[in-house]
């Protein structure tokens, strides 16, 4: 079948790895891509921008022109709109077209997206191998017996639901990611992204992992789970001779958590690859032997939430126990070995005290991280916090049915209906401090004062913390912040380029055309024995 994955904002990994499992068996399969400029749901939002550069039209008769059998969307809460909507059109110009949605959002809520009647099928959790099966089921002409992970519509209107299954635990048997439907809207030539492992031991209650990894019906399927070091280094190597890529960014949820596989890693990822990268790790797994194998092994920064500086709020509220000590022994550790911490930091966060910031300021002031990457409280459908607000008060049952569709995701960064007034322009005054003070010298970092800025009207602070930040960054050649300004640049060229009719290559180069193996050699040669063996019994 021809297959059509539709993606805005960013590559999904979880998309990339579905894409490599439907080429194996056989599928055609590409992909439709919204750069969603001015609106990527993270950093850069500014409605009249937005506007502009919006190619959601495009998207549609792109989708149109290919005419897939299946089109897929994997949505989180701030895409799931969109997503809707591309889904809903798509149905009207291709009604044979069979829509399946997965992801975060559609696991959180799957009775609520799988009622829209033009989606046909909803995976709830890993979608691995939920999704064969499903396009087996469309493959054949339809489905009445469950799916696991899954829930679909048979044709007097019922809703069938499969068992939730447990996690895969042995990530060796799935294919390495499926980069080059990628290749034309991403820039790998600069940064490329990966994962080594499946899972967070740590259930902070604003994340999705507090829901989860509680779904599968049978308790004893591990949720942290790790590839091999080798099958993990194949995939990179790959990558190199294609893309020749200048960093590498681990989007493990804590990837310094286990200390024996980190060691090999270090090892041969130094002698193998030799790249500089990034990690996404936790306060509570950084020590010396840690930070010396990061350094070692060429990791130039990890980003760390931190959250809040309030440990007793910390504790109750957000599920997290770690306290000022452990961050404070862990930036010592990451400065010893040259390691730079980037720090998130949230603001909004429901019921924690206001003092809370000048505590985070103090801390900042004796231990500045290279960077605080600051972030605003969203309250996400699934999430314990979600729960705790509307257990509190703080949102109603109404408020709640339009997160779940999708709506007022964003309360807290635009709408900020839920924070008083005088308290936003106290967030938004340490909000602009923290990205001052850990670009000034101690001296002036002193004199910064939350009272004198909180005079300043709040968009204004916004938009001097923009400013600051990316000014900053640039000042350094981050390559976090040069990287995102190629992206943007591009796209930008690129946008008004379609306009005019003029094509324009694609953001990658690719540098050796070598052939994409999804398996490593020995994994290819166990997967063939296990398919012929399969044919044998079927036979």
């Amino acid at each position: 079948m021809h297959i059509t994955f539709v993606g805005i904002g960013w590559e999904q990994l979880g998309v990339s790895l579905l894409s490599a499992l439907a080429k194996e068996q056989g599928h055609e399969v590409d992909l439709v891509f919204s750069v969603s400029l001015f609106n990527d749901r993270c950093h850069l939002t500014h409605d009249f921008l937005s506007s502009a550069f919006d190619d959601t039209q495009s998207v549609l008769k792109e989708i149109e022109r290919r005419r897939p059998d299946v089109l897929v969307f994997s949505p989180i809460s701030g895409t799931y709109r969109w997503m809707l909507h591309v889904a809903k059109e798509s149905k009207r110009s291709l009604p044979k077209v069979k829509i399946v949605f997965g992801g975060v959002h559609s696991t959180a809520v799957p009775d609520r997206v799988i009622a829209n009647p033009e989606i046909d099928y909803v995976c709830v959790g890993e979608g691995d191998i939920a999704f064969l099966e499903i396009l087996k089921a469309i493959d054949q002409g339809g489905q009445r017996n469950p799916i696991i992970n899954t829930r679909f519509r048979l044709p007097d209107g019922n809703i069938i639901a499969g068992k939730q299954d447990g996690f895969i635990q042995d990530l060796d048997s799935l294919p390495i990611f499926d980069k080059t439907i990628w290749e034309d809207h991403m820039q790998y030539n600069e940064t490329y992204i990966t994962m080594g492992s499946r899972g967070c031991p740590y259930r902070c209650t604003f994340c999705f992992n507090s829901f989860f990894a509680n779904l599968p019906q049978e308790s004893s399927s591990g949720y942290v789970r790790y590839r091999s070091v080798d099958h993990l280094l194949y995939e990179l190597k790959i990558a190199k001779k294609r893309y020749n890529f200048k960093l590498v960014e681990f989007f493990d949820d804590v990837f310094t958590l286990n200390k024996k596989w980190l060691k090999e890693f270090a090892d041969k990822y130094k002698k193998e690859i030799g790249v500089s990268y990034q990690i996404f790790t936790h306060i509570k797994c950084i020590d010396e032997d840690v930070a010396k194998w990061l350094s070692g092994s060429g990791c130039r920064s990890a980003q760390i939430g931190v959250q809040s500086m309030d440990d007793e709020y910390k504790k109750r509220f957000l599920n997290r126990s770690e306290t000022i000590y452990d961050v404070e022994k862990a930036i010592k550790f990451m400065d010893k070995y040259k390691i730079r911490a980037k720090f998130d930091h949230m603001f909004g966060l429901p019921l924690e005290p206001i003092e809370a910031q000048e505590k985070a300021k103090q801390f900042y002031d004796e231990y500045p991280p290279y960077r605080v990457q600051t972030y605003w409280v969203n309250l996400y459908p699934g999430t314990e916090m979600l729960s705790q607000c509307h257990k509190e008060g703080i949102i109603t049952d109404e408020e709640i049915d339009r997160l779940e569709e999708g709506h007022n995701f964003d309360t807290f960064t635009r709408s900020n209906r839920l924070i008083d007034p005088d308290k936003l322009r106290t967030y938004k005054a340490y909000e602009l401090i923290f990205k001052l003070m850990v670009n000034m010298p101690r001296s002036l970092r002193k004199k910064l004062n939350a009272q004198v800025i909180k005079k300043l009207p709040a968009s204004i602070c916004g938009a001097l913390t923009f400013i600051v930040d990316l000014v900053c960054g640039l000042a350094k050649f981050d390559i976090d912040h040069t990287s995102y300004a190629k992206y943007y640049l591009y796209h930008m060229y690129r946008f008004v380029m379609n306009k005019l009719s003029i094509k324009v290559p694609g953001g990658t180069k690719i540098l050796d055309n070598i052939e994409y193996g999804f398996y490593p050699p020995k994994y290819e040669k166990q997967i063939l024995k296990e398919e012929q063996n399969q044919v044998l019994t079927e036979a």
